[in-house]
């Protein structure tokens, strides 16, 4: 009966997003839905994507383990980067009238920034797209009772996410998302209320959190490299997933641009908000049955994720178990459509395109379905030889974006004299000094995704103040707004 609803679910997630296929005429309705989503299609479309299985399984079972300080990128540190994108970014990409986040870095600094930036963007969603794609095999691995090996469930799961992202693009991803987010407000709290009942009730698992140290942010025991490991993962959230294609995508996929920061404001509020009853649903569990916590010692550390399912199936009701695994697939598929598409776009236009002439825009539609299936090959040749937990995955994805991404982002927009050797100094900078940290001095007290924010934001400086090596390529903020060009699909397009 469960596999009969999963399978049933799924049909009929394809078939939400195949229907939403037909609003899409040109790329800019397959990219960013038209500019056209009201706030509560805008505020879906930001929870969703963010509400993915990292945070149902991994961040939960890191919880467990570790408490509320092993914790600090997710939630606290990817609700902030939200408020952050949507009170000094939301605006401004909306004025520029943007395809991608490529679009930015190419106007401000020109054409090799544009590639240096959104190549590692693009790179940097690898890890997040395999996290998604490994919660969805291990989701139907566990539904299979063993008939598939998680690798082959791994599979499976990124076709069904193919099918219909493929064809409707942002739009698809709008609607799936819409009725996901239904799925999961509803389906979790249902699951929370029942956990909670078998460990006793809230007060009771509250109280052993307490107990044993899980509320504890700061530990009185914390020393210097604690504390530096803690802002190493905050940090990798709080501004490393803000130059983000996806987080782009639904800032400028709104009607206009009031819509676009209050949206991604209340999305990013109602995430960090709900974050934590898959948290208290996984501690629950573990008070609940004691037993759980053998697997945290299991070598391979994706184990752990294991939790939530393990205890779904062998204890709840069939109903709980549907409304479990109806919210978990929904949180996998909302979030991996966005992750998949998000690189596609970005590869697309701001990496392929300058170097091919003459793109039209049905062929940039047809380039974009391609490059979406061949990163998905990509994201699970990843997953399948990754032994990483989901939070793991998708933190060290936000370090690319960190160390490459950010300051250029930043000193782009609120920094006149940001130039181009500026930004190439400090990609150079950010990026190889994290990588040479993270294999010289991977242990020392500064983490190397600080290290490479550090030498990101010295490059930019440097390179800015020095006297010119590299010619210029970009223009201003006011120049780009003076000169913006209209999207496929608005009025004055050719």
């Amino acid at each position: 009966m469960l596999i009969a609803f999963v399978v049933l679910y799924l049909a009929l997630t394809i078939t939400i997003g195949l229907v939403a296929a037909r609003l899409v005429k040109n790329s800019t309705d397959y990219l960013i839905a038209g500019r056209s989503l009201p706030l509560y299609m805008n505020v879906a479309t930001v929870f969703a994507t963010w509400f993915g299985a990292e945070t149902v399984l991994s961040v939960s079972a890191t919880f467990a383990k570790d408490g509320l300080h092993g914790i600090p990128g997710d939630p606290f540190g990817a609700s902030v980067c939200l408020v952050l994108a949507a009170l000094l970014f939301a605006r401004l990409f909306y004025r520029m009238n943007l395809l991608t986040i490529g679009d930015f870095y190419k106007q401000r600094y020109g054409k090799p920034v544009e590639v240096l930036t959104s190549l590692s963007i693009t790179l940097s969603y690898l890890g997040w797209s395999s996290a998604q794609l490994t919660a969805l095999g291990l989701v139907i691995f566990s539904l299979s009772g063993g008939a598939l090996e998680l690798d082959q469930a791994i599979i499976l799961g990124a076709g069904v996410v193919v099918i219909y992202t493929i064809f409707g693009g942002m739009w698809s991803v709008a609607f799936t998302d819409l009725f996901q987010t239904v799925f999961i407000l509803i389906g979790l709290t249902l699951v929370a209320l029942l956990v909670g009942d078998l460990a006793g009730g809230v007060e009771k698992v509250v109280r052993q959190a307490a107990a044993d140290g899980k509320l504890a942010m700061f530990p009185a025991d914390m020393d210097a490299a604690a504390w530096w490991t803690m802002a190493g993962a905050f940090f990798a959230f709080a501004f490393g997933s803000i130059p983000q294609q996806d987080v782009f995508q639904r800032m400028t996929s709104a009607k206009d641009e009031k819509t676009a920061v209050r949206g991604t404001i209340i999305g990013g509020l109602i995430y960090f908000c709900f974050a934590f009853v898959p948290i208290y649903v996984a501690y629950a569990a573990l008070v609940a049955d004691p037993s759980l916590g053998s697997l945290f010692a299991d070598k391979d550390a994706r184990v752990i994720q294991r939790i939530l399912p393990d205890l779904v199936l062998g204890k709840m009701p069939l109903w709980a178990q549907v409304m479990f695994f109806g919210a978990l697939l929904s949180a996998i598929l909302s979030t991996a459509s966005g992750a998949l598409l998000a690189p596609t776009a970005l590869f697309t236009e701001n990496v392929l395109r300058p170097f091919v002439r003459h793109m039209g825009d049905r062929q940039m539609l047809q380039t974009l379905r391609i490059i979406l299936v061949t990163f998905t090959a990509a994201a699970l040749v990843f997953a399948v030889n990754s032994t990483s937990t989901m939070y793991e995955m998708v933190q060290n994805a936000y370090n690319v974006t960190l160390t490459g991404a950010f300051v250029p982002l930043a000193a782009g927009a609120y920094w006149k004299r940001a130039n181009t050797q500026g930004a190439l100094l400090s990609i150079v900078l950010g990026v190889g000094t994290w990588l040479v940290a993270s294999n010289v001095a991977a242990e020392a007290m500064v983490p190397p995704n600080l290290a490479g924010f550090f030498a990101s934001m010295i490059g930019m400086v440097l390179g800015t103040l020095a006297p010119p090596v590299v010619r210029n390529h970009g223009q201003s903020i006011e120049a780009s707004l003076a000169h913006r060009r209209p999207l496929p699909g608005q009025h004055g397009y050719h």
